[in-house]
């Protein structure tokens, strides 16, 4: 394998934004744990002087090239230089568009970039970014009903960022912090449209989380309770009791990451809507 130490060299050529390429690259490079790939991205890739820079980079530093490119010239050209210096190419898109062509029986409209094209989805998620950034950490209360979906747990369950990964799904979502001692807005307990989700984590993976937290802000003094695991303990019961008094969806995200805790929240969010579809 041609890698250098503990890394290799990774080149992602898109004629679009590159974050198709991106995904699965990274889902597939976490797989090697031994080896860390040094990525290359080469975004708007669309003419033969921009594809010109991409070849010469590669060549210098040789490694896997992935591509999503329609222009068959540029296709053309980046694998007869790949099979030149003897090195791998695949392109992402191609196997899935051949497979689509040959069930739909159609042919592709060839349209750089067709995914991110200002139509009223791509509105909408710039309309759910908009409300979730005003609805975040408790703010705005008023408008929690008009939320798709409403977030609520302890401190550091990762409620704003699984809040923004949410909002850039299109889903408007908002998010109230739960604080033992400290009323939850009336607002929250009368709620009929949004789908509210209760995020919890075991104590010892908040104080874990909160500690590090802490350690980065250099405050690690005077915030003792804050980190007290008889104080976190009961902040995770209280938050348990209220989910249960108003019968919130609880969802564990002790060991999730944000995407996964986010896609747990879409299909629940999703399976509701179904059910609330007329027969």
């Amino acid at each position: 394998m041609p890698t250098t130490g503990n890394y290799f060299h990774l080149h992602l050529v898109s004629d679009s934004t590159g974050e198709t390429l991106i995904t699965v690259a990274r889902a597939v490079a976490a797989q090697y744990a031994n080896v860390t790939p040094v990525e290359h991205v080469y975004p708007l890739v669309r003419s033969q002087k921009q594809l010109d820079r991409v070849l010469d980079e590669i060549e210098e530093a040789p490694g896997i090239v992935l591509f999503t490119l329609l222009e068959k010239d540029l296709v053309s050209r980046l694998e007869a230089k790949c099979q030149q210096i003897n090195i791998p190419s695949l392109s992402i898109i191609g196997p899935v568009m051949q497979l689509f062509e040959a069930y739909l029986g159609a042919s592709t409209a060839g349209r750089v970039g067709a995914q991110h094209v200002l139509n009223a989805e791509y509105f909408a998620r710039i309309d759910a970014l908009n409300y979730t950034m005003l609805h975040d950490d408790g703010q705005m209360v008023d408008g929690l009903e008009d939320a798709d979906v409403v977030l609520v747990g302890v401190s550091r369950t990762s409620k704003t960022p699984t809040s923004i990964y949410l909002a850039n799904r299109g889903v408007r979502t908002a998010n109230v912090p739960l604080v033992p001692g400290i009323p939850i807005p009336h607002q929250l307990e009368t709620l009929k449209k949004p789908l509210v989700v209760s995020l919890h984590a075991t104590p010892e993976r908040l104080i874990q989380v909160r500690q590090n937290r802490l350690l980065s802000m250099g405050a690690e003094s005077g915030n003792e309770t804050y980190v007290d695991k008889q104080s976190v303990t009961d902040e995770v019961a209280y938050a348990r009791k209220l989910s249960a008094r108003f019968n919130w969806v609880m969802l564990d995200v002790t060991r999730r990451s944000i995407e996964e805790t986010a896609a747990a929240i879409l299909k629940l969010y999703t399976d509701r809507q179904r059910q609330r579809l007329p027969e």
